[in-house]
């Protein structure tokens, strides 16, 4: 029997499944950034030239979307982005708030060590630089998208509990109430919801569980709040991210 070859070919790094995640996480992301609308048909070729992946990471992409929740499936028909009701979407801030306060107070119980403080506070950081000359350009807004992400994707990691954590990754399923794509960028408003993100990482410093938690819990649901007021479109029934917009921080 042939024993294999010490110069065997490594594994391409670029191989098909390290294609396939990349191509998941790809056509995740633009999908909670509001990239593609409620019900919009996902056509394999176009996604595939999209990404720059062949049709099988495509539909791998595809089918793992949907079992996550994010896709729809219909035989013969292929795979459409799943349109949320105002119910589920409320339902999903509401949960989205307790969890993110849990993160919060625990982060704040069990204290943060050197190096996530000053992350955290390089995260802060580069907020402040990016606000610090009144309504940023369209650039510097997504580069705020990116930090907001960070920030809250720290305190969930100091949390250092993984249940939070992945009921956390539950909420960010769907596109209006993912982290990733906030409703509006008004620069009043981003600006005092930076302003809560200090207030949270102080009391976390502190280790006010109590107050870090209530912070973080005001801080989502005036996001809620805000979604609320935008439209009189908003209405049972009315798809996910009919309201959003795409690419804004």
């Amino acid at each position: 029997m042939n024993k294999p070859s010490r110069h065997a070919p490594k594994p391409d790094p670029g191989s098909r499944p390290t294609r396939t995640i990349s191509a998941t996480d790809e056509l995740r992301a633009a999908i909670l950034a509001g990239r593609y609308q409620p019900g919009e048909r996902l056509q394999e070729v176009r996604l595939g030239a999209s990404l720059g992946v062949s049709r099988t990471p495509v539909r791998i992409a595809l089918q793992a979307l949907a079992a996550e929740g994010l896709l729809e499936h219909e035989p013969n028909c292929g795979y459409s982005v799943r349109t949320f009701n105002r119910t589920e979407i409320l339902n999903a801030f509401e949960t989205r708030a307790a969890l993110e306060g849990l993160a919060a107070r625990f982060a704040a119980e069990r204290g943060l060590k050197l190096a996530e403080q000053t992350l955290i506070e390089q995260i802060l950081a580069e907020g402040d630089a990016l606000l610090a000359n009144g309504d940023p350009s369209e650039e510097s807004r997504s580069e705020y998208a990116r930090m907001n992400v960070a920030f809250h994707d720290a305190i969930h990691s100091a949390s250092e509990t993984r249940m939070v954590r992945e009921m956390l990754r539950l909420t960010q399923l769907l596109p209006m109430s993912s982290h990733e794509n906030l409703v509006a960028f008004e620069y009043g408003k981003i600006r005092h919801r930076h302003d809560e993100h200090h207030r949270i990482l102080e009391a976390i410093i502190r280790r006010d569980g109590n107050r870090a938690e209530t912070i973080m819990r005001e801080h989502v649901g005036s996001i809620k709040t805000g979604l609320m007021r935008l439209s009189g479109l908003f209405k049972e029934g009315t798809p996910a991210n009919v309201l959003s917009m795409p690419r804004q921080p």
